[in-house]
């Protein structure tokens, strides 16, 4: 991957400003960036957040730490399969048809109780968080950007759906236990790319709501136009990245699609970058909006929940990455 894109520029990845919705203001004007954004890239960035520099710094600083610590140690952590938490090494996550990621993790998310109902009931993806014991360092700095950044989550939700022309509460009302889960990522330092199979993440796109994307100056993140041109996302102080997940495509009749995107490591230094993946309840109703249908266009997608379609999802994407293992070994034959 020796191909170089070029910086995005503002009009093709804008960055908005969160103001008018920190301090309560109307949100049209707001909206129609949004809507932009939406229509024509599936990424934005956002400026005047409200999350704190020094959540942002402090969960960087325990990402290094953590990682930084023997891989025998944080094996111990590794992700187990019910709850899909903990720690997930190199190698493991891959996308079909590409080599597997360049990167290691640590994953979180919605923090819940084995006593809970759903956990007990078995619900997909619902369940405790597995913190190390040794380093409360990392549960501590963690569990604030996370709670700062579903808070944050929240907030956008109100100019979704404004941007959709529905009441601002529509998407809340689906946000009781939502579905919400933060990766601390951790690519390790690797000669420039030079396999076109191979990469920190392969091109993909996200599945559910929205991901909200803070990284480091390192950079890496690059997204293809709807033309087919890749283009660099830069890192830039004191913004997230927010990008659209599958599921819109099903609210939205295909008004707003999310875009593929991959990230490449050219640099021989260790990276770092922390997303959060922000969907709804398990159970939340996943439908064609009133606003984004007519007679001439009718919904092109059938109701599903949330969470089946989340799981859904992986699912498929696992079954496919195992049918081209499967072809890729017979050719090898």
């Amino acid at each position: 991957m020796t191909d170089i894109p070029r910086p995005a520029t503002a009009d093709e990845v804008p960055i908005l400003d969160l103001t008018p919705l920190n301090q309560g203001q109307d949100l049209h004007e707001l909206a129609r960036g949004l809507r932009g954004a939406c229509e024509s890239i599936g990424f934005f960035y956002v400026r005047n957040h409200g999350v704190p520099q020094q959540v942002i710094d402090d969960v960087f600083d325990a990402t290094r730490r953590y990682h930084a610590l023997p891989l025998e140690e944080r094996l111990t952590h590794k992700i187990d399969d019910r709850f899909r938490r903990g720690y997930m090494p190199q190698g493991i996550n891959q996308h079909p048809g590409y080599a597997p990621d360049i990167k290691e993790s640590f994953e979180y998310a919605l923090d819940l109780p084995l006593e809970d109902p759903d956990v007990q009931a078995g619900l997909p993806l619902h369940g405790p968080n597995r913190w190390p014991e040794a380093h409360p360092w990392l549960r501590a700095a963690a569990e604030t950007y996370f709670n700062e950044t579903m808070a944050l989550g929240k907030r956008m939700l109100r100019v979704f759906a404004v941007s959709l022309g529905m009441p601002e509460e529509f998407f809340l009302q689906y946000t009781t236990k939502p579905m919400v889960q933060t990766r601390l990522f951790h690519y390790p330092p690797a000669p420039p790319v030079t396999d076109a199979r191979a990469f920190g993440v392969a091109p993909h796109t996200d599945y559910g709501m929205i991901t909200l994307l803070t990284q480091d100056p390192i950079g890496g993140l690059e997204l293809r136009k709807r033309d087919g041109e890749w283009v660099g996302a830069p890192f830039i102080p004191g913004t997230f990245v927010i990008n659209l997940g599958d599921m819109f495509k099903v609210w939205t009749n295909d008004i707003y699609v999310s875009n593929l995107h991959r990230v490449v490591n050219r640099t021989g230094r260790e990276r770092y970058s922390i997303p959060t993946f922000f969907n709804l309840d398990y159970h939340a109703p996943v439908r064609c909006l009133p606003t984004c249908q007519s007679a001439d266009n009718p919904p092109r997608y059938q109701p599903i929940k949330s969470g089946d379609y989340l799981v859904g999802r992986f699912r498929d994407v696992q079954k496919l990455g195992r049918k081209v293992a499967e072809l890729e070994a017979e050719a090898a034959r």
